[in-house]
């Protein structure tokens, strides 16, 4: 079972990070972790007096005592705590948020607290999000307090002010063991971004709150009932919220809240328990529960929805900047297994199911999933859509009469009852006897032909009753005539909310169980390994026993059908014995001692009782245990008798175009006074594809753009591309040179589409966001003998995704001072894919292996860690992970072989072997129907405009 980790930003990330057991060692060690369920408490003191110290590490290895920092809320209001000019100009901006609600009439105050407080959210959530990015990926903020030399003594830097500056604020606000000029750069930089973030969060919360003020109202006709419940619910779940940040910031202290892994390591052990077991990401989810609290005193709808988009931002926060950059420091890919063999130990359930499935271990992995595909050529989405229309159909075209309003949920309820109960006691009989099984393998047909069948009928069966009960819904439900009136508007909020809900849920669980386990596949195949608790499942053990039914409730919210919170409570008591008389029998049975007894949420709740409490918990428990067992006999008995006389009870989503700018140049750009282009030269070197003396597309003739004497070189795909270039020693620090198809530019002098990231700086550290990657040399001295100016030369190499991964004819063209103007244009130069095969020949698995080793090779940019060394080699797990490598492979393969594959096939073979096995039989199938080798698209030819 892999370890856990969570980490919190300002409001708190608080996200889970998870990490592979063969994880390699990072560049710079992560955080110790010690076991998410492990009763000490280790690393950070929770409560002792004696704290213990943490130990930091840079990028390039320095090893640090990080000092000791405290919250931002009473170091800012504590009157006793010491003041820096940061301090009075955040309660400055504070005073002046409170004085324009206050000064401001209505309701022009409640229109610009509210734009104040989108700015404030916006100014977190994209400008702290894309400062976060650039220095995830670039350690750009680094870069600039470095250039900057913002914390350079002052008898070396050139803004003494800014040093002095920075000097007072920092060490204001820790007076004991930090001294600027000691401590790391990357250390210092984090500290002065904490400042930024302290502004920004303060005035977002306070703008909110002041937003919320402006807003609250009394709604006319309240009952004291319903007042009190709202301030009661209001002030208990701020109340709650206040906690979550508590002990969010108890566990992982200002490190983390401040992001602080984006620009340094801490070598610290910490116990993830608290808050950290209630819910995943429990900042950004239950620690947003505040806003609803604030909402419900303020009686305001205004409030509500702008809470909502605010809590959504913090989702996008989460997805495009968080997860990014754990995925990147706590997780990397695992090492690339050296021999097959080494995969042996790492074998799941699902590897060996798909062996028996096959029958046989030499076939591929199937990747043609049934959940995330739609595909209308398999039956049972063709099926599924199929029943979809109708069922719309018929919802639509009949009346809404009381008749077919009790048919929409007669059906409803039909469905449900065979999706729970006739799908149960299949999965039942089959846990027991086999019985789905062996009706296969009286036909002659294996395990794996019954698990196809199987997962069609249940997918059809889900469908079918999810399908049924919106349709009965949309009979049921009455378009509201007021939204305003009573509830109207706050049940359909809180309805979508709960659908939402089921919906994160489902994907949640399919995210962790995978196609095996959504379709139960432990029931047809032996599952040699324990169960991994793991996602949701940290938290609760059937998550789906509550919030895989909160959509059916709210639904029932938005019609406010009795009949159809029925549905919900039948949908529910159905789920709920699928899962004590179905799933729970055979997990129990198959996994034994290795089911865990209480999840996360559940230990949490039950540490938290009082002692009597938990006496009398203990005694219900007991109570609900004998009961559940005499109702498992009474049903097993039952479906004993049932089945006695119902033997027979079942039979049966290509390219990218680039629109050229129509811009003119009439006058020559300031910029490229005192240049020539003719001092400008690029050559090309890579590894060619063919003779030199072979025509690229065979229609290079005597009056094409480059002279008759030279040849155009052909390359191959995906091999790296060395580029020469030479300008004057006055050039710009700034030049580049990018990589274009020819058809893309219609001018020679300025190119007119963007780069999309295939480019590379002349000379290093003159861009913020670029590493710099291949750049060999730059600024040398070169041969200057019969030019009027100096020269200079360097070097570069275009690899990886510097590349474009088509055939085609391509080009270089060196760009002066960081714009678009053109000095100079290599000569075209073609990239493209050998043909294999030749129509109505046939094709060896050797020789496909031979064929595919070197392509796959370029493809996954000959990187030692990801790249093959022979056929039998895996590759590594990078490939898996980012879909770029797959394209670039299947798209290799139909023009060599003419077949074409889906990506998933890619990181589902793991080798060439596997993958050439597949590229012959899939031709073998073919054979009849041969797609023609001669119909590809021909390489771009250049255009007549550029000859």
């Amino acid at each position: 079972m892999s370890t856990t980790t969570a980490i919190d930003g300002p409001t708190g990330l608080k996200t889970t990070r998870q990490r592979n057991q063969t994880q390699p060692e990072a560049p710079f060690p992560s955080p110790s972790v010690s076991d998410v369920d492990s009763e000490s408490n280790k690393g950070y003191d929770h409560g002792d007096s004696h704290v213990k110290k943490a130990y930091g590490r840079t990028p390039d290895g320095t090893v640090f005592v990080v000092p000791e920092t405290h919250d931002m809320v009473s170091q800012l209001l504590d009157p006793r705590e010491p003041k820096n000019l940061s301090d009075y100009i955040v309660l400055g901006v504070l005073a002046l948020h409170i004085w324009l609600a206050w000064a401001v009439p209505a309701p022009y105050n409640k229109y610009l607290l509210g734009s104040l407080f989108a700015f404030w959210r916006l100014a977190y959530n994209v400008g702290i999000g894309y400062l976060l990015t650039v220095q995830s990926k670039y350690n750009l903020l680094v870069t600039w307090a470095r250039r900057l030399k913002a914390f350079e003594q002052p008898d070396k830097n050139p803004r003494p002010w800014l040093y002095n500056l920075l000097k007072t604020e920092l060490e204001t606000k820790i007076p004991e063991d930090y001294k600027m000029d000691e401590a790391p750069i990357e250390y210092n930089t984090w500290l002065a971004f904490r400042r930024i973030v302290d502004l920004i969060l303060m005035c977002d919360f306070v703008s909110y709150c002041l937003f919320a003020i402006v807003c609250a109202h009394k709604p006319e006709d309240e009952g004291l009932g319903m007042l009190l419940g709202r301030w009661v619910g209001g002030i208990a779940l701020v109340g709650f919220n206040l906690w979550v940040k508590l002990d969010a910031h108890r566990v992982v202290k200002d490190y983390a809240w401040y992001w602080g892994d984006f620009f340094y390591l801490i070598e610290q052990e910490l116990t993830f328990d608290g808050v950290f077991e209630m819910a995943p990401h429990p900042m950004y989810s239950i620690g947003y529960a505040g806003y609803y609290g604030i909402s419900m005193m303020a009686a305001s709808y205004d409030v509500l929805f702008i809470s909502i988009a605010a809590h959504a931002l913090q989702f996008v926060f989460l997805a495009f900047v968080e997860n990014p950059h754990i995925e990147k420091t706590y997780n990397p890919p695992p090492p690339r297994i050296r021999a097959e063999s080494e995969a042996g130990s790492q074998i799941d359930a699902e590897a060996l199911a798909i062996r028996e499935l096959n029958g046989t271990s030499d076939a591929p992995k199937p990747v043609h999933n049934m959940i995330g595909s739609f595909d209308l050529f398999r039956v049972t989405d063709a099926s599924s859509l199929i029943i979809v229309a109708c069922f719309i159909a018929l919802t639509v075209v009949t009346p809404t009469t009381r008749t077919y309003q009790t048919l929409a949920v007669v059906n409803a309820i039909f469905w449900r009852l065979w999706y729970s109960v006739g799908l149960g006691y299949i999965l039942k009989k089959q846990s027991e006897k086999k019985m789905y099984t062996r009706h296969f393998l009286k036909f002659g047909e294996s395990t794996g032909e019954a698990w196809r069948q199987w997962k069609g009928l249940y997918h059809i069966s889900m469908i079918l009753c999810h399908v049924s009960f919106l349709t009965a819904c949309w009979k049921m439900y009455t378009y509201p005539e007021d939204w305003s009136y009573g509830l109207v508007l706050l049940k359909h909020v809180i309805g979508v909310s709960l659908i939402a809900l089921q919906l994160w849920t489902s994907s949640s669980i399919y995210e962790s169980l995978g196609e095996f386990g959504w379709f139960y596949g432990d029931f047809f195949f032996e599952s040699p390994r324990p169960p991994t608790y793991n996602s949701i499942y940290r938290f609760l053990n059937n998550p789906e026993r509550v919030l895989g039914a909160a959509g059916f409730w709210g639904l029932a919210l938005i019609t406010w059908s009795k009949a159809v919170f029925v549905m919900a409570i039948v949908s529910q008591l159905l789920m709920l014995g699928f899962i004590s008389f179905v799933e729970k029998p055979h997990m129990q049975k198959i996994y034994g001692q290795n089911i865990r007894k209480e999840a996360g949420l559940t230990k949490f709740v039950k540490k938290s009782l009082p002692a009597p409490v938990k006496r009398w918990q203990q005694g219900v428990d007991k109570v609900l245990d004998e009961t559940k067992h005499f109702a498992e006999d009474f049903i097993d008995a039952a479906l004993t008798r049932l089945s006695a006389g119902s033997s027979n009870f079942v039979k049966d989503t290509t390219a990218l175009f680039h629109k050229p700018l129509r811009l003119s140049i009439n006058r020559i750009d300031r910029d490229l006074a005192g240049y020539d282009p003719k001092h400008y030269k690029l050559s090309v070197e890579g590894e060619l594809l063919v003779a030199p003396d072979e025509k690229a597309t065979r229609k290079e003739s005597a009056d094409a753009r480059v002279p008759k004497d030279v040849k155009t070189k052909v390359f191959q795909y995906g091999a790296p591309i060395r580029v020469k270039w030479t300008a004057p020693a006055n050039h710009s620090k700034k030049d580049w040179v990018g990589l274009y198809l020819v058809t893309d530019n219609r001018h020679r002098e300025f190119t007119e589409v963007p780069s999309l990231g295939r480019w590379i700086p002349t000379c290093r550290g003159e861009y913020d966001t670029t590493t710099d990657e291949g750049i060999i040399s730059y600024d040398e001295k070169a041969d200057s003998e019969g030019a009027e100016v100096p020269l200079v030369q360097g070097e570069m190499v275009f690899e990886g995704d510097k590349l474009w991964w088509t055939q085609g004819v391509y080009e270089f063209r060196y760009h002066h001072h960081g714009k678009h103007n053109v000095m100079s244009i290599s000569e075209p130069f073609e990239v493209r894919i050998p043909l294999v095969v030749k129509e109505g020949t046939e094709l060896t698995i050797e020789e496909a292996e031979n064929a595919l080793l070197p392509i796959v090779r370029n493809c996954l940019d000959r990187d030692p860690e990801i790249a093959p060394e022979t056929v039998d080699e895996p590759w590594g797990a990078h490939v898996e992970r980012d879909g770029k490598y797959a394209e670039r492979v299947v798209y290799a393969i139909r023009e060599m072989f003419a077949i074409e594959f889906s990506p998933a096939v890619v990181p589902a073979d793991g080798n060439v072997k596997k993958l050439a096995w597949r590229v012959v039989n899939g031709r073998i199938a073919l054979a009849p129907y041969s797609m023609s080798l001669h119909s590809r698209r021909p390489p771009t030819p250049v255009p007549d405009n550029l000859k």
